[in-house]
This record gives C-alpha cells, sequence and structure tokens, in this order.
C-alpha cells in the first residue's frame, strides 16, 4: 500500500483537536499540588520547541509555591530523558516533556525501548503542535521543493536531524520517499548542534521545528524552502508549503505533551492538567507561542492518552513503510 495516503492523513490540525477535545481550561484545579522542588525533563538541547514549552510552564509555575527547574536530557531520540522520568517517583516532582518521537515514533523505530511509551507514564496534558520548516544553507541552488529535488538527483546531498526517530528525522524520509531522491540523514543530538553545520555549509538541510528556524530565516542566515503542514503556518504565512512548492501529499507535524511517571495519583494527575491548560491559556503565554508557530491545544489525560495510542499505530506503519533506522 502507498505510503502518501496514510502519512497525508498523520497530524492534521483538525484531527488532532478532535482527539484532544474536551479542554480541561474550564476544569477547578483540585487536588494536592507537589510539595518538593520539581522539574520538567526535556529530552533535547535547549533552543527548541520542546525547551521553549517547558520554560514558559515553569515560569507560570512558580507561583504555585514549588522551584521548577528545566532539565536538559537529550540523547537516543529522546530516550534517555524519558527513561530517566520513567523511573522516577510519581508523585509529580518530575515529569517530561514528552513529543511525537518519545511518545510514538520510537517505539517502532528502536529494536529495544527502555520504556513503554504508553504504560510506563501518566499522561497530564497535550500542549501544542508546529509544523516543521524546511530550511536550507543560503547557499544552496534551490528556492522551492521541486529545484531542491532536481538538485538531489544531480548530487549528493544532506539533512540534519535532532536525533534518529524525530519527526525531523522522518520528515527527510518522507521526502527522500515521496520524491525519489535518497539525501543521507546525519543525526545529531539535538537542533543546536546542527544548526551551526548548516550555517557552516557541511549538512545541506534540516526539517526543523518552526519556533527554531523562523527566527534564522528572517535574519537572511538560512533559506526557507517550504512548511511540511498541509496548511501554512499563521507565523509565515509568506512561506509555501512543500506540497505547493513541488512535492505533493508532504504532510507532518510534530507534536508536544506533558507527562509523569506511570502510578500519579489521580487527583494530582487532574491538578497537573488543569493548572498546564491555566498555564497555556495566559494572553502573553499564547501570544508568544503564535509567533513562534506553536498552537497551544491543551487537553484532558484521557484525550492525550487516546492521541497516543492512535499515534504509536500510525507511526508504527509509517517507519515500516519508509525503512526509517536509528542511527
Amino acid at each position: 500500500m502507498a505510503l502518501i495516503p496514510r502519512f497525508s492523513r498523520l497530524f492534521p490540525v483538525l484531527a488532532l483537536a478532535s482527539l484532544l477535545a474536551p479542554s480541561v481550561q474550564a476544569q477547578v484545579p483540585v487536588g494536592p499540588w507537589p510539595s518538593k522542588p520539581m522539574r520538567i525533563v526535556v529530552t533535547f538541547p535547549p533552543g527548541g520547541a520542546p525547551d521553549t514549552l517547558a520554560r514558559l510552564l515553569a515560569e507560570k509555575w512558580a507561583a504555585l509555591g514549588q522551584p521548577i527547574t528545566v532539565d536538559n536530557k537529550p540523547g537516543a531520540g529522546g530516550n534517555i530523558g524519558a527513561d530517566l522520568v520513567a523511573k522516577s517517583p510519581p508523585d509529580g516532582t518530575v515529569l517530561v516533556l514528552g513529543t511525537v518521537g518519545t511518545h510514538a515514533i520510537n517505539a517502532s523505530l528502536y529494536d529495544k525501548m527502555p520504556y513503554n511509551n504508553l504504560k510506563d507514564f501518566s499522561p497530564i496534558s497535550f500542549l501544542a503542535s508546529t509544523p516543521n520548516l524546511l530550511v536550507v544553507n543560503k547557499d544552496v541552488p534551490a528556492r522551492d521543493a521541486k529545484e531542491l529535488i532536481a538538485l538531489a538527483k544531480a548530487r549528493p546531498l544532506t539533512f540534519g536531524s535532532s536525533g534518529s526517530g524525530t519527526s525531523i528525522h522522518l520528515s527527510g524520509e518522507l521526502f527522500n520517499t515521496l520524491a525519489g531522491v535518497k539525501m543521507q540523514h546525519v543525526p545529531y543530538k539535538g537542533r543546536a548542534q546542527a544548526i551551526p553545520d548548516l550555517l557552516g555549509g557541511r549538512i545541506t538541510m534540516i526539517f526543523d521545528n518552526m519556533p527554531s528556524a523562523l527566527p534564522l530565516v528572517k535574519s537572511g542566515e538560512l533559506k526557507a524552502i517550504g512548511v511540511t503542514s498541509a496548511r501554512r503556518s499563521r507565523a509565515a504565512p509568506n512561506i509555501p508549503t512543500l506540497a505547493e512548492s513541488g512535492l505533493p501529499g508532504f504532510e507532518a507535524t510534530s507534536w508536544f505533551a506533558l507527562l509523569g511517571p506511570a502510578g500519579m495519583p489521580r487527583d494530582l494527575q487532574l491538578r497537573l492538567s488543569a493548572e498546564t491548560a491555566r498555564a497555556l491559556a495566559q494572553p502573553d503565554v499564547k501570544e508568544k507561542l503564535a509567533a513562534l508557530g506553536l498552537e497551544p491545544n491543551p487537553g484532558t489525560p484521557e484525550a492525550l492518552t487516546a492521541l497516543m495510542l492512535a499515534e504509536t499505530i500510525k507511526w508504527a506503519k509509517v517507519v515500516k513503510e519508509s525503512g526509517a533506522k536509528p542511527d
């Protein structure tokens, strides 16, 4: 069966919204707040969308009575940080900023996982989604996807990623499949390590998250080829989709969520979920996320559970059909 029809329905915004409803914004935040200092583990280095979301939550939660730190634990496509949280006490003091990689893709990409993405966590709330942005070194002689495909057929090209199995990696594998090219994947421990090589011309391109890529495009340091979503991003309406610029059928979106270890008390889980929705609903947070191309959509723990299950099944098909492997 062809990859395009299956993949093209993976991450439409309306589908995400239906899975994540109803919102928890109207819930009264009953239940206890953690009684000890808290930390939010981010499974990638500073600077990307997960780090941004974690730091916004930490800032808004600071008034609730406990100091909160953001702990960046990159490596193994996010598995190192996620596993640390899976093995932590379920008292709300250690949470993870989960991604589509750590809580959907990696389950089928890696032969051996240190944790079960569905059983070893207490889902708290979906946070936000964002398209990726295909950016190339400014000296690459291509202005759109059509010209980039022609270039890839004429000479070897490379694409970096923030780690094997991330949506950034699989966006590149999907590009290879749909365009009929074979660009070489170059994995890094995070996008912060990949960007200097991209700016220096040591790799050709990266399918970066919108929040981290867009400032470099606006400054002229990188060239944008297209966004990976089905529709143009409100944060960059002048940048076409990849489907518009020469690769029909291409669609992929990253998403981010908050989770704790399995076994978290229900009242604590609901309190964290409600406070997440409260933080994301604040006007200054919404404004900042919109400027970065992140679309917040907090929901209930049950909605996040359903989403993770559906995405795990769908990504397993994509991984199998694309032949993607961790490097």
